[in-house]
């Protein structure tokens, strides 16, 4: 598994339905978040790229898009080990939006994601095989069900694994299976015809550097 992500969303409501309707970016509105996000540091436009190969972009660069019912950015900066912990300003800029944060890495196997709606903090968890279960917060979605009940085990192979998997399920696999959930594609596994196609959803991008202590974005 080579997935990773750092990827957050405002949307009106569902994430879905918004980002199979997209079109084109709208360029005023993405510079105009960017800036927002990430206050005192200087930003310049530079090249998009697609949603399919963007969710965890190069140190420095920041590719976003608004769309009529969803924003999207994504940005090392936005990955947090215990996603309640959003920073205000990140939460503020919603506006009373749904909010939706979702990170992982493959080196590590690491898994956080998050969801506010009109404010308030509805689920968030965090976890890996070294970490463990780092936060979990709120009633699991009803995608999270066959993961936590045991349904979807590691398989071990006796030869190579001196101890089983240290966790019920492997977070990558949640995570694809949260991706779908919540933005309607995964980033691996077998695609279904009703998923959104990320290689069709286009990005803007821009590169970000510090104007000085002033920054506010880590």
């Amino acid at each position: 598994m080579g997935a990773k992500t750092a990827l957050l969303a405002y949307a009106d409501g569902d994430v879905v339905p918004a980002l199979k309707a997209a079109g084109e970016p709208e360029a005023e509105r993405t510079a105009e978040l960017v800036a927002r996000l990430f206050a005192g540091r200087r930003t310049e436009l530079t090249q998009g790229g697609v949603l399919g190969e963007s969710t965890y972009p190069p140190e420095g660069i920041t590719y976003a898009a608004g769309f009529p019912g969803v924003d999207l950015v994504c940005d090392r900066r936005l990955m947090f080990d215990r996603p309640s912990e959003l920073p205000a300003h990140l939460l503020e800029a919603a506006a009373g939006r749904r909010v939706i944060a979702h990170a992982m890495h493959s080196v590590s196997d690491w898994l956080a994601f998050a969801v506010w709606e009109e404010g308030r903090l509805r689920r968030s968890l965090s976890l890996s095989p070294d970490g463990g279960i780092a936060e979990n917060i709120g009633d699991p979605f009803p995608f999270e069900a066959p993961y936590w009940a045991g349904e979807r085990p590691v398989e071990t192979d006796p030869e190579w694994d001196e101890e089983p998997y240290p966790l019920p399920f492997h977070p990558l696999e949640l995570g694809n299976e949260a991706l779908r959930a919540l933005f309607g594609f995964p980033l691996e596994g077998r695609p279904s015809p009703e998923d959104v196609d990320p290689d069709e959803i286009p990005l803007l991008g821009f590169g970000l550097t510090d104007r000085g202590p002033s920054g506010r974005a880590r």
